[in-house]
């Protein structure tokens, strides 16, 4: 029996980096406690950082009337950040050789009646779990970044996960102020991975094609279908975009063109050519702009966009 998700206090981030930073700062927005783990005590500074600049779009969101960053303890020692822990969120880099001596250490370590979930974006649970000892608690709970501003974070167990522990991590995840999605199986990406990936092929293939460059790709993107789909979707704008008929009319007038040789979902070679004109326009792109400025413009505007879908609702 797992916990009570309206008894859980205290969480546990393990990883130092974005996303495990990103994490704590999203709990801590939400009035948890969160012990975090870092692999070396010099990286603290730099977690420190990436929280407090999260902090302050947090701040614009909304944050719980218990929210504090005196909630925040970081440490070295993985002992200490997994005593009295209910919940534990796991972000360490992907490697599966690492993420699997984790979990049998976890599977030891952690109270059994708590849930453990992987952040990765590439792995499978099934792949994580096999070394652990409590494999049936263990959970993908895969988030976007910055998981402290995008909702989404998609769950799926591996061959040895319980349905009552994919079950709680949903209800967890509801409760803690995030959009869970449930996926119907385990496959390799989960579902939003898979969809940016194929934007990102596509945009690859253009560039290496010489047919745009990374800044007319993110114009058309920010200019085009972006702002649509934050508020439809894919499915749902086509649906919309076709009157009365929605998808039915799109599909049969608009079907047979899928045929055509538009698109190259293949991932194109990535040859040093392509490599540096990705980097070379990037740089172009970013050019007199720190990436602290530019991660903290990003929030900025993610905010506003969240804060504009929030109100249209009401």
């Amino acid at each position: 029996m797992y916990l009570d998700i309206r008894k859980v206090e205290t969480i546990s981030s393990l990883g130092g980096g974005p996303i495990g930073a990103g994490w704590a700062a999203h709990f801590l927005s939400k009035g948890y406690k969160v012990k975090s783990y870092i692999h070396d005590k010099n990286e603290k500074s730099i977690y420190e950082s990436i929280i407090k600049t999260a902090w302050t779009s947090l701040k614009e969101i909304g944050l719980d009337k218990s929210a504090s960053l005196n909630n925040l303890l970081i440490s070295a020692d993985l002992n200490e950040v997994i005593e009295g822990t209910q919940f534990v969120q796991e972000s360490i880099p992907e490697n599966l050789t690492l993420k699997c001596e984790l979990y049998k250490t976890l599977g030891h370590l952690v109270p059994e009646e708590v849930v453990i979930a992987s952040s990765t974006s590439g792995l499978t649970m099934t792949e994580i779990q096999k070394l652990c000892s409590t494999p049936e608690r263990t959970v993908i709970g895969h988030p976007f970044n910055p998981p402290y501003l995008l909702p989404l974070v998609e769950i799926v167990g591996g061959n040895k996960t319980s349905e009552l522990a994919v079950k709680w991590a949903y209800n967890f995840y509801k409760h803690a102020g995030k959009e869970p999605l449930a996926l119907k199986k385990e496959i390799p990406g989960f579902v939003a991975t898979r969809l940016q990936e194929a934007l990102w092929r596509e945009a690859l293939h253009m560039v290496a094609a010489g047919e745009a460059t990374p800044e007319q790709i993110d114009t058309a993107l920010i200019n085009g279908p972006a702002p649509r789909m934050a508020v439809q979707g894919q499915c749902m704008a086509f649906h919309v975009a076709c009157g009365e008929g929605g998808m039915a009319t799109n599909l049969d007038q608009f079907g047979p063109a899928l045929a055509l040789p538009w698109t190259r979902l293949q991932a194109p070679e990535l040859t040093t050519i392509l490599r540096n004109r990705m980097v070379d326009g990037c740089k172009t792109m970013s050019e007199g702009k720190h990436f602290e400025d530019m991660a903290r413009q990003r929030d900025k505007s993610i905010v506003a966009v969240l804060n504009a879908i929030r109100d249209s609702k009401t």
